[in-house]
């Protein structure tokens, strides 16, 4: 009967702490969808210096419950170059304020029993999801709900327990002594690897409640557990970011040294410090017999002291922060001119409209670069062995999904400048950089299909002829030197620029591409190659021709130039 009893209140410990994890996460998501893309903005907007960088980490992370939701997408947003790496120090900063509203929650779960509030909340959830129209209101009500629920059952499940007056499990934890700093520092460890496999600190914190309440604990071994889930918790960022970009990898290593030192000064102040935070809340540490609210008072208090101060001590020290995190995560090879970093375009309150406009042009010329370099990607695909072909194909469509991030974000700048007040000439120019960042996406994608084209290719196993061959390589090196001549242009003064030597390089693609099509054609027919080989061939010769289409309409919307305003025998 007694094991009978104790699976049960195992299994009801179990339970509880699964349906705290779900609900944190339900309500985390129902409040994203509803902040949707705003969040976005929001962190970009109200990141213009430190102390509101580390202001809006906290404001989103009470928003959404969940640091880990935070640090995760301001990862994400570094990863795609929305945010610099200074932004994200801060808005992780802010973060960890943030997440401790979840340990003032969970203390007053236990304070009180909660579970009268849930059924309600469940019956007006319900309703708004099946509604429809609220939906978002009623997950975050389900999710506060379970939330809620856990809670109490946790809180229920603690009293059967009874873990103080079990000898076994007292005399287990009295054999750690709590004035060594041994003691402590396994406490430590324990929450971490506990924090890393659950990946979820809003757990291990309401299991370090339930046996600071029951007395299996001590205050300080409770508290070296939150230290502990501190650091085990940065580990859902730095997991995000694996695969990520190295601006991406070092926000998330900023994380874990931002927590790791807070620990270390922590500890060199360890018993002094939890006196004073058992003095805030009235708490004695040394007693036997403590009130259970107290206990977790003092805990949801240390953990927002910590943090609180760690920011304080912190703050000033981000561009530091950001040298050390650069030197301990070097980029991977060819990483660093792969990966998507606006390096004009800052987030946040812009300038004057003429400035942006210039940014925004230099912004561009940039974009006209990248795309030269994944154009040498290409060229170099062509006849790359098989060892490389498959590496350089990836880092070819990582530069396809480059250009489409480019054009988003520039577009959407140039969306924002358009909306002040603007002089009859900005007007135009922004018409024309919207109308350049359209093309130059479009020569990612032909640059891409060309790849895609090549890797059929390689994957048939077609071998060129000399003679196609050598058409192939004329059309690509024709498709290079119309690409350079477009940068040449994005990157000189517009009043000095001609389209001469463009169209001059336009016409012969297109007189290359006739004559290389009629070729293919008698080539077929005197079945010189395979019909497969001559489709390839022929693929690949259009989109090379329709590369230098795009790159053409670069050059006339950087000049204002259109195609009927030119010679018509220029015109196909």
């Amino acid at each position: 009967m007694q094991n009978k009893e104790t699976m049960l209140i195992v299994l009801k410990l179990l339970g509880s702490i699964a349906l705290l994890i779900y609900g944190m996460k339900v309500m985390s998501e129902a409040l994203q969808k509803m902040a949707g893309p705003g969040l976005r903005h929001l962190l970009g907007a109200m990141t213009t210096n430190r102390l509101s960088g580390v202001a809006t980490g906290a404001l989103v992370t009470v928003a959404v419950q969940s640091s880990a939701a935070t640090t995760v997408m301001t990862v994400s947003f570094v990863n795609a170059a929305l945010l610099t790496l200074s932004q994200a120090i801060s808005i992780i900063m802010g973060a960890n304020i943030g997440t401790t509203m979840s340990a003032w929650i969970m203390s007053a779960g236990f304070s009180f029993n909660v579970t009268n509030l849930v059924w309600p909340a469940f019956f007006i959830g319900i309703i708004l999801i099946q509604l429809g129209k609220h939906r978002y209101i009623g997950d975050f009500l389900f999710g506060l709900s379970f939330l809620l629920f856990a809670l109490g059952m946790l809180r229920q499940t603690g009293i059967e327990m009874d873990l103080g007056n079990k000898p076994e499990v007292v005399n287990f934890f009295a054999s750690f002594d709590s004035g060594s700093y041994l003691t402590i520092l396994l406490f430590l460890l324990i929450g971490t690897i506990l924090t890393c496999i659950a990946q979820s600190s809003a757990a291990l914190m309401a299991i370090t409640m339930v046996l600071c309440s029951t007395g299996a604990i001590s205050i300080y071994q409770g508290i070296a557990l939150v230290m502990g889930e501190n650091i085990g918790t940065t580990l859902t960022a730095n997991l995000a970011a694996m695969s990520a970009n190295t601006q991406a990898r070092r926000a998330a290593m900023a994380h874990l040294l931002f927590n790791v030192f807070g620990v270390l000064w922590v500890l060199a102040v360890f018993y002094p410090f939890v006196r004073l935070v058992c003095r805030i809340v009235g708490l004695d540490p040394e007693a036997g017999a403590v009130e259970q609210t107290r206990l977790t008072f003092a805990l949801a208090t240390f953990h927002t002291g910590f943090n609180v101060i760690n920011t304080a001590l912190l703050i000033g020290f981000i561009p530091q922060i950001e040298k050390i995190v650069c030197k301990i995560v070097k980029p991977k090879k060819n990483e660093e001119e792969d990966e998507f970093r606006l390096q004009y375009i800052k987030t946040g309150i812009m300038k004057t409209p003429e400035i942006s406009i210039l940014q925004a042009q230099k912004e561009i010329v940039v974009f006209g670069e990248k795309m030269e370099k994944m154009y040498q990607l290409v060229n170099e695909l062509y006849s790359a062995s098989d060892e490389r072909f498959l590496k350089l194909f990836e880092r070819i469509k990582k530069y396809e999904d480059l250009s489409d991030r480019m054009e988003n974000e520039i577009g959407r700048y140039l969306g924002e400048v358009s909306d002040s007040h603007l002089s009859d000439d900005s007007k135009e120019k922004i018409r024309s950089m919207i109308r350049q960042i359209g093309e130059l996406e479009s020569v990612g994608d032909s640059f891409y299909n060309i790849a895609r084209i090549l890797r059929r290719k390689h994957d048939n196993k077609i071998v060129f002829t000399k003679t196609q061959d050598e058409g192939a390589n004329e059309m690509i090196s024709l498709a290079g030197a119309a690409l350079h001549q477009m940068n040449v242009t994005l990157g000189g003064k517009r009043d000095e620029q001609s389209l001469t030597l463009s169209q001059e390089l336009e016409n012969k693609i297109n007189a290359r591409r006739f004559a290389l099509k009629q070729q293919n054609l008698e080539n077929l027919d005197k079945r010189e190659y395979s019909y497969d080989s001559g489709n390839v061939f022929n693929d690949l010769v259009t989109e090379c021709e329709k590369t230098g289409d795009y790159i053409m309409n670069v050059v006339e919307a950087r000049l204002g130039a259109s195609r009927t305003s030119m010679n018509p025998a220029a015109v196909k």
